[in-house]
């Protein structure tokens, strides 16, 4: 995202009447892409209406199994860990529930630039899950959703039995927004960014996306099918464009909030990661997160990437389905496992 962006930035340096041409064959080319990956990848499971809009779910499981909501990271959506990880919890015997967060997927981007805070989206996913009459459940955060997880444990309680985060992002990151790189911060801005994601964007994403799936499942090869069972390419839209990049450059705030708070979490808690993610590095967000929450287990696996619910499934559904037969937490200290 990092490279698609600093493009956009350099298209707008170019002289005006090149600069007009560009735009106006990548707005062409936006619509083309919008519409194709629209009618490839329609929506595959029921909405929940909420305040403002409604979020899409997919869902698996027997109706009447114990609940697990799986929350998807940054420039994906609920197919990602639905058939990462979700279908092997259903086949155990769990109610899965897989959300679009909040502009992903087939969900509105309710509150617009003011969902990008983790709080935000947790307020809507715990409404939703009061619609479906759910709860309180297990929790699954992946990479970004690590963050809204835990938003989700600290503000709704009462929704939440466990706690799984997978590669999460989680503890405060070094540096603000006024000090990323200028190309990020100009593309925040709303009148760019929404000239960006609707005309060169798109299309310079639809370029780099298999560059940034490779990038994600190292040092792992990634999975040839990923794409398409991930449906990948949902991200290109002009409206998620802009919703991922706004989710990324508010996160360093939102973990700066809610991190001196995580003390405060008493139930169940499963924190693991790859030790060999090159994405979100286990000694700098896994490691301590563990020490902060009472009682965390903490599971570091060798070798293993950022992309687990991929390469570490059969691990990963061993690992929650403990956690689901877990009561109450002991000492302080993360126990430790690999």
């Amino acid at each position: 995202m990092t490279r698609v962006i600093a493009v956009l930035l350099t298209v707008l340096a170019l002289p005006l009447a090149l600069t007009s041409l560009v735009l106006a064959v990548g707005a062409l080319a936006t619509l083309v892409i919008t519409v194709r990956v629209g009618h490839a990848n329609p929506p595959a499971g029921p909405f929940v209406a909420i305040g403002g809009g409604r979020l899409a779910t997919l869902q698996d499981g027997p109706a009447d199994g114990p609940p697990i909501v799986i929350l998807h990271g940054a420039s994906a959506n609920a197919s990602d860990p639905m058939e990462g990880v979700g279908r092997r919890l259903a086949a155990q015997g769990f109610r899965v529930i897989a959300f679009d967060r909040p502009g992903f997927g087939w969900s509105d981007r309710i509150a617009g630039g003011d969902a990008a805070a983790p709080s935000v989206q947790a307020g809507m996913i715990a409404e939703a899950l009061q619609r479906l009459g759910v709860g309180p459940a297990i929790v699954f955060g992946h990479s970004w959703a690590g963050a809204l997880a835990l938003a989700f444990a600290l503000d709704h309680p009462e929704r939440v039995s466990a706690l799984a985060l997978a590669a999460p992002v989680a503890m405060p990151m070094p540096g603000r927004v006024k000090d990323l790189p200028w190309y990020w911060r100009i593309a925040v801005k709303p009148p760019v960014a929404w000239l960006l994601s609707r005309t060169v964007g798109p299309p310079l994403a639809q370029h780099f996306l298999p560059v940034a799936a490779r990038r994600v499942f190292q040092p792992q090869p990634p999975q040839a099918d990923y794409p398409e069972r991930a449906r990948s390419e949902l991200v290109l839209r002009p409206d998620t464009l802009l919703a991922n990049v706004q989710d990324l450059l508010g996160l360093s705030h939102a973990l700066a909030a809610q991190s001196p708070r995580y003390g405060e979490i008493r139930i169940p808690t499963l924190v693991i990661s790859g030790e060999a993610d090159p994405i979100v590095r286990a000694d700098t967000q896994a490691v301590p997160l563990a020490r902060a929450i009472p009682g965390a287990r903490l599971v570091l696996l060798p070798g293993i990437g950022h992309m687990l619910q991929y390469v570490a499934a059969e691990r990963l559904t061993e690992e929650i389905t403990r956690l689901a037969g877990t009561t109450g937490t002991t000492g302080r200290e993360p126990t430790v496992a690999h």
